[in-house]
């Protein structure tokens, strides 16, 4: 049973293949590139790799607009290229999980201009359209600001089409079973080449069954539960980890009562008053948040995560909340974007070591699987010239040559960071690999130290009350085991005193030095906290 849970102890690696490595020095990143830099994966400690969409595309958005679901995008590679990469993986130990956006396609995909071509087309009924102009024409919009509507006039039948997102990615019918249908073969068509699952793209979008003139509808939660049968009937350990930034009490509807809907999916919630709490050394806003997302079926799973390809996401905070994130990570008015997030790089938004680590002691400590984003292993930047999250997609840094070792090509896809103390001359894989005191180090050291606790994936949780504030304690227990976790969000040293009944053990070993405690004889442990410290404890005999 455990090996088919697999993902509750997975370390999960986010990359763009665009943007990772250039294997044939065309400026492009490509299969090619990655297979040289999976043993540079396979050492860091990671064994899932989430890839960004890598089929054909005309690329107005990072790939998310795909044109064939069945192939590889020529500037990435071939096909052929793939099953190499899956090959190499697989020896290393590596999982590969992949995008599935079947919320919308490209217009240049060929179901949409077989659509467009007349009303009475077979493909007509696979998109949603309206005979008039839509009162809700310029409402739901994910990109406000910079989207302008959601129903599109059609030139060629003079009916509009809806696209949840931009003009140029009109939304798929999922109301039309010819359209599951499709899916189910896509899901299929990939798991035939070993993939081991899929991050599912825009979870609530691809359920809902929009309507001219209808600013909301019943989201169809049964089509999980569909895709779920599927994908466990082709591959038994296969997984869905869901994209849905939805509030705690929706949760249950995407896992499942009986955890029967996806597997996993990105706890936004936590995530956005994590970061509250890191602004703010208020942890009581976090603490709350991850009672509220606690109740979820054995087998289901959260999936932590720090940043991503997008921005970081604030709207589940309150104005108040926001504006504080804002000040402390954000406060120019570039560093934002869509009214509600942030555009910027882990490190250039704490900006010191101590908090980086805090950061990420924290997400790999949190009850769920760790997802890394690439880049973040040894403190990438971001690159604020660049178009709203362009800002944070710039290419991997694997030396302080030229172009960073991304590629010996001039005309990259993307900028490289060549200035400031993000660039690629100062903050690179070559010369991190080297230092033993290095973020990429540590970095390396803690996936090792997460994999061999288990008790955080599979195991229950309490949050422990202590006096000082600022300071947050969690106890796991999994088969007798205890861990105890301990972290200071502020910038000033701390003494904590936990009670053997707190902590259920009268010895803590500590993980990381080569400390232990053991209880006085009124029952009680000292813990010493530097300033964003952190501390992870065994219970021992």
């Amino acid at each position: 049973m455990l090996e088919h849970l697999w993902y509750k102890n997975a370390v999960i690696y986010s990359l763009d293949l665009e943007s990772f490595k250039d294997g044939n020095n065309d400026g492009v990143g490509d299969f090619e590139g990655l297979i040289e830099r999976l043993d540079y994966l396979h050492a860091l400690g990671v064994d899932t790799i989430w890839l960004a969409p890598f089929q054909p595309t005309p690329n107005k958005d990072n790939g998310y607009d795909i044109s064939d679901y069945y192939g590889v995008d020529p500037r990435h590679g071939s096909s052929g290229d793939f099953v190499n990469f899956m090959h190499k993986a697989r020896g290393l130990g590596i999982r590969v999980i992949i995008d599935l956006v079947v919320n919308h396609t490209s217009d240049q995909h060929l179901w949409f201009k077989e659509a467009r071509a007349s009303k009475d087309n077979p493909k007509r009924n696979w998109y949603v359209w309206s005979d008039h102009k839509p009162s809700n024409w310029n409402k739901g919009m994910v990109f406000p600001g910079v989207q302008k509507a959601t129903w599109t006039k059609d030139p060629k039948t003079g009916s509009y089409y809806f696209h949840r997102f931009y003009d140029h990615m009109p939304d798929l019918n999922t109301d039309n079973p010819e359209v599951r249908d499709e899916i189910l073969k896509i899901i299929g068509f990939w798991l035939q080449l070993g993939v081991s699952g899929f991050r599912m793209d825009a979870v609530p979008f691809v359920l809902e069954s929009p309507k001219p003139d209808v600013d909301s509808t019943k989201l169809h939660y049964g089509y999980l539960k569909e895709l779920r049968r599927f994908l466990q009937w082709r591959k038994g350990d296969a997984i869905l980890l869901g994209e849905a930034n939805v509030l705690p009490e929706e949760t249950v509807n995407y896992f499942g009562e009986a955890g029967d809907g996806i597997h996993l999916m990105f706890n936004f919630f936590v995530n956005q008053h994590l970061f509250y709490a890191l602004a703010s050394t208020e942890i009581e806003p976090l603490q709350k948040a991850l009672e509220a997302t606690r109740e979820i079926n054995p087998t289901s799973q959260w999936a932590h995560f720090l940043r991503n390809h997008d921005e970081l996401d604030l709207g589940r905070l309150t104005e108040e909340q926001r504006q504080r994130v804002f000040q402390e990570f954000g406060p120019e008015k570039n560093m934002q974007i869509y009214d509600r997030g942030i555009r910027r790089r882990l490190a250039s938004m704490l900006g010191n070591r101590q908090q980086i680590e805090l950061a990420y002691s924290l997400m790999f400590t949190l009850p769920g699987t760790p997802v890394i984003r690439y880049g973040d292993e040894i403190g990438m930047g971001d690159d604020l010239s660049l178009k709203e999250r362009e800002a944070v997609r710039t290419p991997m840094q694997w030396s302080s040559e030229g172009q960073a070792g991304f590629s010996d090509s001039n005309k990259e896809v993307k900028p490289v960071i060549s200035e400031g103390i993000y660039s690629y001359k100062q903050v690179n894989v070559k010369d991190q690999k080297r230092d033993p005191n290095s973020l990429f180090n540590w970095m390396a050291f803690m996936i090792r130290l997460r994999k061999e606790c288990p008790e955080i994936g599979f195991g229950s949780w309490e949050i422990i009350p202590v006096k000082p504030k600022g300071i947050l304690v969690m106890r796991y227990e999994f088969k007798e085991e205890i861990l105890v976790f301990v972290h200071n969000f502020t910038a000033k040293g701390e003494e904590l005193v936990l009670t053997t009944r707190q902590a259920k053990t009268q010895r803590l070993i500590d993980l990381i030095n080569k400390v232990e405690s053991i209880a006085d004889e009124d029952g009680r442990h000292t813990i010493i906290l530097n300033a964003y410290g952190y501390r992870w404890f065994r219970g021992g005999e």
